[in-house]
């Protein structure tokens, strides 16, 4: 073969070697999503990782920034060092997924519209499902008879109506859905709970009327779900968000939604 022809064949693309920093991250990450480490647990102390992998310190440390960076540990320095597994949950979910949202401007108006769309069919499985006497509408029952004795304080009948939203994607029996609208009703819970604070602190929190007209249709909503009607379930819950997204969306609908005060919500709560 000539030294033209040589050189204009093509050349191979060199594999890249996995880095063992990389390799470890990734035994670790299985065990983490894989359930084998819980959320909370504390991984083996370092000594005992670098003899299970024998690897370099410089290498394992690289491997534990890369799980931090993932959300996936939180490394305490100090006397009281170690790494503690932060399991993947909806919230986490909920706040990457807002990060993004907020980092591509997306609007208030844009998140209400997607749950307008998406929330009814999660109603409508929920209605579908054999087992729903006793795995949804129980719990639905429960946070409407909760709803209704919290009637007198808005930012708290806010909080139960919109847990009845969360509640009922979380009971639709759809992993996949449950954690792709169950990050959209998060978002959209925090954008109400600071409407509510807000109407109420200004005194223009919606007369009592609002919150019967609310009870009602999640009343309805129950009874459809329990009949079975799975579409008569996703007319209902249509026509509900149009009406109760109404209030939020009057103070600001081009407003980018912000992730930052979800990840404070989370803080509160676990407070």
């Amino acid at each position: 073969m000539s030294h033209a022809a040589e050189t204009s064949a093509p050349r191979r693309a060199q594999l890249r070697q996995p880095r063992l920093a990389d390799m470890v991250a990734s035994v670790l990450r299985d065990r983490i999503v894989n359930g084998e480490l819980g959320n909370g647990d504390l991984l083996p102390k370092q000594d005992e990782l670098l003899e299970e992998f024998r690897i370099s310190r410089p290498s394992l440390r690289e491997a534990l920034r890369i799980l931090e960076s993932e959300g996936l540990l939180t490394v305490r320095r100090g006397n009281v060092g170690g790494s503690v597994v932060e399991a993947p949950n909806a919230e986490s979910s909920a706040y990457m997924f807002g990060l993004v949202l907020q980092s591509r401007r997306g609007s208030v108006a844009d998140l209400a519209d997607a749950i307008r769309h998406i929330e009814p069919i999660t109603a409508s499985l929920c209605a579908e499902r054999a087992d729903r006497e006793k795995t949804v509408v129980p719990q639905l029952q429960a946070n409407i008879d909760a709803s209704e004795d919290a009637v007198g304080d808005g930012t708290q009948f806010t909080t139960l109506s919109r847990r009845f939203h969360e509640e009922l994607v979380a009971a639709c029996g759809n992993e996949t859905l449950i954690l792709m609208v169950g990050a959209l009703e998060s978002l959209w819970s925090e954008q109400e709970r600071q409407w509510a604070q807000r109407a109420q602190s200004q005194g223009q929190y919606p007369i009592e009327k609002y919150r019967r007209d609310v009870i009602a249709a999640h009343k309805a909503l129950v009874n459809a779900i329990s009949a079975g009607q799975a579409e008569k379930v996703a007319r209902i819950a249509r026509k509900h968000l149009q009406e109760s997204q109404h209030y939020a969306l009057a103070e600001g609908s081009d407003q980018v939604v912000r992730a930052t005060s979800l990840r404070n919500g989370f803080n509160r709560v676990g407070a």
